[in-house]
């Protein structure tokens, strides 16, 4: 049964600007449970003109919302206008700044200063809240505007304003932390009474906010690539993820340990229900680039408990859909995504997240068929990258033979991409390169769907029953095709009297020797063998997070699947040098290959494959050869960094 909402006084006076707090809490609850436009036009009407604080700032955020799961600019632009709306607004509620007299004297007096704790504390709580409320809305309009802007003028400028937003979340978060201190040495002689360790004077929905806001200032901090990372710390900021952690956890009392939450619906703060998506987010999304503090147990805890309370919320569905991804269950997964685009057709952008998880977790059950028509619908009707759509929709058509319709595709690639801050979007790049190189082969590529896979991680989430029967005879194929196999082969398993019949190697020769001729070949063959690697090795170490099912059955031994994983990374290596155009595959080879050796625990020979990705020298080329970067550097980079802290904290990989 849906709640009422809450009386809110129709006069609003600034002086009781928390009294607004329950109607957002319920408008918010609104949208958790997929009721978007009831959630929407409440905040509308209880709020017509947009003075209100949370209510204005609220409004701003479920078009921050809109904007970004359009990526149209009109959206975009709308929502940039309503979130600085409400930045104006909660900048209205702020106290004032001192003089410049009382700047001044601040450098000599603490108390006097506008960037210390004694400032916050002079604060009354309407001002605390205006100051959190502040920084918020200036993220998210400055999140936009790195979306919207065209330049690095613009871009520059939004990234100092998320300077000034971490600057604000960390004085809170000091605050935070000196209140507590000092209520717990004020109270130190009644632990025994199992007396609060916060202070109760401070209210739940600040602490909740100021938990989201200093846990995802030090998450954003702690993925960045070490280079952009360097040049941050040089004003100050360090990202640390266990802090960032610990802090998004206290928002809903989650522990690494415990059975649920400690925090009640009724003694929650209004943004508990966005740290745990956070939460979510960081566990099961970026998991594929990082492994330090992923915990898929402690997720599984946050979407079951969401669950329970939002049966139709569509951004639980899709957590739970990701879960049964990340545990190796891809057909779960799809039903979850199912569920997902039933739940809300009020906010059809979304439906397109559906989409492009099901594209995905097809290909984690190799059926390309099926991952293509997902691919077909994002492609004619989302916005968000329609060259990756584009290029999703041709690989799968170029897998199954229809090489006209991948042609036609291949050929839009590139002219369908986009810019973010006048920069390409890396994915787009590399799709764009596939597209040039497939035209450029007379519509021809080797394993592309494949390929997708593995680069999306559905190859990594597949069940090992589907690696073993399906994925890995279409690595042998392609091999045989290239004539350095011979045409019996069963599951990468000659057959014993292949080796010997004349006929057979004869014809492998003269396969070979056709395959040598053709452009590209070494490349074809880099990317063959590659593929085939992380297939064994995936058969030989499933993902740690992977559920196995007790009744697969798999004929090949650890120390065999191993042994074959390792023989075609190796052939990688000797081949490297002779690579045209796909440089990435050596690199993400030599990564690959360090992940089976931290799991097979040679420790010494997996950093030492990481250092030699990290290394910035040329793998596969002499120094004259490759010029620029090659495909998907960056992400390689984080997760290798990744992968060295999992190493040293004996995390498996």
């Amino acid at each position: 049964m849906n709640r009422p909402p809450p009386f809110v006084p129709e006069d609003y006076d600034s002086r009781n600007a928390l009294d607004d707090i329950p109607g957002i809490h319920w408008a918010l609850h609104e949208f958790l449970h997929s009721r978007m436009l009831e959630s929407e036009e409440y905040c509308h009407r209880v709020d017509p003109n947009k003075e209100r604080m949370y209510f204005a700032t609220g409004y701003g955020l479920i078009q921050c919302v809109k904007g970004l799961m359009s990526f149209e600019d009109k959206d975009l632009l709308s929502a940039i206008n309503h979130t600085r709306h409400g930045n104006s607004i909660a900048s209205a509620h702020r106290k004032p700044a001192p003089s410049l007299a009382g700047r001044l004297a601040g450098y000599i007096v603490p108390g006097m200063s506008s960037s210390g704790i004694e400032w916050i504390s002079q604060m009354t709580p309407i001002e605390r809240h205006a100051e959190l409320v502040f920084a918020e809305s200036l993220y998210e309009k400055s999140l936009l505007g790195i979306v919207y802007s065209g330049d690095w003028l613009a871009f520059i400028k939004e990234v100092l304003n998320m300077r000034t937003t971490m600057s604000i979340y960390r004085q809170l978060g000091r605050y935070l932390e000196a209140a507590d201190a000092a209520y717990v040495a004020a109270h130190a002689n009644n632990d025994a009474s199992g007396g609060p360790l916060e202070d109760p004077s401070i209210d739940v929905h600040f602490r909740s906010g100021v938990y989201l806001g200093v846990g995802l200032s030090h998450l954003i901090l702690s993925l960045m690539p070490g280079r952009l990372l360097a040049i941050v710390e040089l004003f100050g900021y360090r990202g640390d993820r266990k802090e960032a952690l610990r802090m998004l956890n206290r928002a809903g009392g989650w522990d690494a340990h415990g059975e649920r939450s400690v925090i009640s619906q009724e003694s929650e703060g209004v943004r508990r229900a966005i740290c745990d998506m956070t939460l979510l987010v960081f566990h099961l999304v970026l998991s594929s680039y990082t492994f330090e503090g992923v915990d898929v147990n402690l997720a599984r805890r946050i979407v079951e408990w969401n669950l329970e309370r939002y049966p139709n919320g569509v951004f639980f569905l899709f957590g739970a859909g990701r879960l049964a991804l990340a545990r190796s269950q891809p057909q779960r997964a799809l039903e979850y995504y199912a569920r997902a685009a039933q739940a809300q057709t009020q906010y059809r952008n979304m439906h397109h997240v559906s989409w492009w998880e099901s594209a995905i977790a097809n290909l984690a059950l190799w059926n390309v068929d099926g991952s293509k028509d997902w691919w077909g619908r994002l492609r004619r009707e989302a916005t968000w990258s329609k060259a990756t759509y584009a290029y999703g929709e041709a690989a799968c058509l170029a897998t199954v033979g229809d090489h006209d319709g991948a042609a036609k595709l291949m050929d839009k690639v590139s002219a369908l991409r986009q810019r973010i801050a006048g920069k390409s979007i890396p994915l787009e790049k590399f799709a764009a390169r596939k597209a040039r190189k497939y035209l450029g082969q007379q519509n021809r590529l080797i394993l592309p769907a494949l390929e997708l896979a593995y680069v999306f991680a559905a190859l990594a989430h597949a069940p090992r029953q589907v690696v073993l029967e399906r994925m890995i005879p279409h690595v042998r194929q392609a091999l045989e095709e290239l004539g350095v196999l011979e045409v019996n082969s069963v599951n990468g398993v000659a057959n014993p009297n292949g080796g010997k019949n004349k006929t057979v190697e004869k014809n492998r020769r003269k396969a070979r020797s056709r395959a040598e001729g053709k452009e590209g070949y070494w490349d074809d063959l880099c990317l063959a063998r590659f593929l085939e690697g992380v297939c064994w090795r995936f058969v030989a170490y499933p993902d740690p997070d992977a559920e196995l099912d007790a009744h697969d059955k798999v004929f090949v031994s650890v120390e065999e699947a191993q042994h074959k994983a390792e023989s075609a990374f190796e052939e990688v290596f000797e081949n490297g040098p002779r690579i045209e155009l796909d440089h990435y595959i050596v690199y993400y080879a030599h990564f690959e290959y360090g992940r089976l050796l931290a799991r097979s625990g040679d420790k010494e020979g997996a950093k030492a494959q990481f250092d030699m990705v990290l290394s910035g020298k040329p793998l596969e080329v002499n120094a004259a050869g490759r010029k620029g970067k090659y495909s998907l550097e960056n992400a390689l980079h984080i997760r290798t960094h990744g992968a060295i802290g999992a190493l040293e904290q004996n995390r498996p990989l």
